[in-house]
């Protein structure tokens, strides 16, 4: 749906809508294969936090560092209102292709669901490696960049396997997603590019 790529979609869905709601997987499904790659001392950056429980559970089960950000100004009101008591978790408005963080201050970014939207916008492919390269330049060397996504792996790896990230890629199929398979893809940086590589489970 090409309305998931505006931020007018957005700004007006939260609106009308400020319940919580989680896209594909909820904390429970992820959290065994998210351990692998996330430490609970982590800082960890939430791309495009939405309205999710994701990081509520994440920081109820022992993560204490989390920013998140979105840039519908709406969602992040209503999430800063509701984890106010949550120290370690910040909130602000901010766009995913466009961060103002510095370089170099998160052990991980965790985006679920939001390079699919990006890929449903305008100028599509360019925002979707914008956002990647965001990503690369606040990830601390050795860090990971998890992505949850609905697309096939092929089409996303076009944007993570770059020679200028550096990165080594492993690409995990979800069950229990709905009737869906769900791929989240781990990469990590500061590998050298031959020891790059993709291992695709086949959904059972």
């Amino acid at each position: 749906m090409a309305a998931y790529g505006t931020a007018a979609y957005w700004d007006d869905r939260f609106r009308r809508d400020p319940e919580p709601f989680d896209w594909y997987q909820r904390y429970a499904g992820l959290k065994e294969l998210l351990s692998k790659y996330i430490r609970k001392s982590d800082a960890v950056l939430m791309s495009g936090c939405g309205s999710s429980r994701l990081s509520e559970e994440m920081y109820e089960d022992g993560y204490q560092s989390i920013a998140n950000i979105d840039y519908a100004a709406p969602v992040i009101e209503q999430m800063s209102a509701r984890h106010k008591d949550k120290k370690g978790m910040s909130w602000q408005v901010m766009d995913a292709t466009s961060l103002s963080f510095g370089d170099g201050v998160f052990d991980c970014v965790l985006d679920k669901g939001t390079l699919d939207s990006v890929l449903c916008g305008d100028n599509s492919t360019a925002n979707a490696a914008r956002m990647c390269a965001e990503a690369a330049r606040v990830l601390k060397p050795g860090g990971n960049y998890i992505i949850v996504s609905y697309g096939q792996p092929e089409s996303r790896l076009t944007y993570l396997e770059k020679d200028d990230y550096r990165w080594r890629v492993t690409v995990h199929t979800m069950r229990e997603c709905c009737s869906c398979p769900v791929v989240c893809g781990s990469t990590r940086c500061g590998g050298s590019p031959s020891r790059r590589h993709c291992d695709e489970w086949n959904r059972g």
